[in-house]
């Protein structure tokens, strides 16, 4: 009787933990059916307003969800590997969206790379600055692992040169659009670099990602307060890593959605293209912002640098070769090189990141600066 009790009152905790998931799956229901004509017959600003509001909530509740999966495969598996899960499960729901819009939506060639310059800003400047200031003020100076940051730098500015500032001088395709030798190069070194970068991470280098206090522990030795996670109730692998992938599933699939009531929008209040890309991003990167957060205020600045260093490197090698292949097999023209001003600014964020973790320690300053160049991005998307 007990038993039959207790297995009651889990399943019901795990109706209760996955409502998510639910509401999501209702909801692309009714986008598949009879709501599938709401979102391509609009011809009201505030109906538009209203159907991106209701879709925006439920994708965002369902980021969450996946998050909340990964920090308890994070728990189950210890670091990096947590936090390696956390960034390749967010910036995998990026590229599914930036592909599926791509594959069935209308034209739209600036989309992956103001995508990609997005989150790269909003994770080295907003996400970055928020943190250094919050765990600053509780903490004063944080500490973190120089080594691995400097590691994920090195990267990182590789990267965002070749994929993101080198198409924009090419003769062979002018106006940022990568000629067919070009797209080839940047996919396999775009994956090349990264797979590189990840097996390092995961397997003789994984110490220069942990907090310094760490680096001697014994990598088994973790238990959920090492990871500031001590209110999520753990279950197997196998749970998780089936309930992550059925939470992204209804993210996919409403994705289209989103861009068609996001594009609506823009045309119609004029607003400026660059604003669809800032959106994409908030909402991929909203939960993950919160996780960082959390690690900072919780003195565990290590994971926020993996969580937002990882955040930029992973969006960047795996989202330039996912939407180079797209381009090829579909025929869609994309773009990738960005324009002047905000070369100068994605210089101008690597430079100041590059002083930021010039040495062990972090204070509030640094976090000031960032969040300056981060204002200057929301209104350069305006002005």
């Amino acid at each position: 009787m007990t038993h039959g009790s207790a297995s009651t009152g889990n399943n019901k905790s795990i109706l209760r933990s996955e409502m998510a998931l639910w509401v999501g799956i209702a909801t692309t229901i009714v986008f598949l059916t009879v709501g599938g004509a709401w979102a391509k017959d609009l011809n009201s600003v505030f109906v538009a307003g209203g159907l991106f509001a209701w879709l925006f909530a439920v994708m965002l509740w369902l980021s969450f969800g996946v998050v909340r999966h990964a920090e308890c495969l994070a728990i189950k598996l210890g670091e990096p590997y947590g936090t390696l899960i956390l960034t390749l499960s967010v910036i995998s729901i990026e590229v599914v969206m930036i592909g599926a819009v791509m594959m069935t939506g209308g034209e739209n060639p600036t989309l992956a790379r103001d995508t990609m310059f997005s989150v790269v800003m909003i994770v080295l400047n907003g996400m970055l600055g928020l943190t250094l200031i919050l765990g600053g003020l509780r903490h004063h100076e944080q500490e973190y692992n120089l080594t691995g940051t400097r590691s994920y730098m090195g990267v990182l500015v590789a990267l965002g040169f070749l994929c993101l500032i080198l198409p924009e001088f090419t003769q062979s395709a002018p106006g940022g659009a990568p000629s067919h030798l070009m797209a080839t190069y940047l996919i396999i070194t775009s994956i090349g670099l990264y797979g590189v970068f990840l097996f390092l991470q995961s397997t003789r280098h994984s110490n220069f990602f942990l907090n310094p206090s760490k680096e001697n522990k014994d990598e088994n030795d973790t238990t959920p307060e090492d990871h500031g996670h001590g209110d999520l109730q753990i279950r197997s692998i196998g749970f998780h890593v089936a309930l992550l992938l059925l939470t992204m599933l209804p993210i996919v699939l409403l994705s289209k959605k989103v861009a068609l009531i996001v594009d609506y929008g823009i045309v119609a209040l004029n607003a400026p293209e660059q604003l669809a890309g800032f959106l994409v991003a908030i909402l991929v990167l909203s939960p993950e912002g919160m996780a960082a957060v959390k690690a900072a205020m919780n003195n565990q600045l290590q994971r926020t640098v993996n969580i937002a260093l990882g955040s930029a490197l992973a969006t960047i090698g795996l989202t330039v070769p996912a939407v180079l292949i797209i381009s090829m097999v579909t025929g869609k023209f994309i773009e990738l090189g960005l324009e002047p001003t905000n070369i100068v600014l994605l210089v101008a964020t690597f430079l100041v990141s590059d002083s930021t973790f010039g040495s062990r320690r972090t204070n509030t300053l640094s976090g000031f600066v960032h969040l300056v160049l981060f204002a200057t991005y929301v209104i350069l998307i305006f002005d």
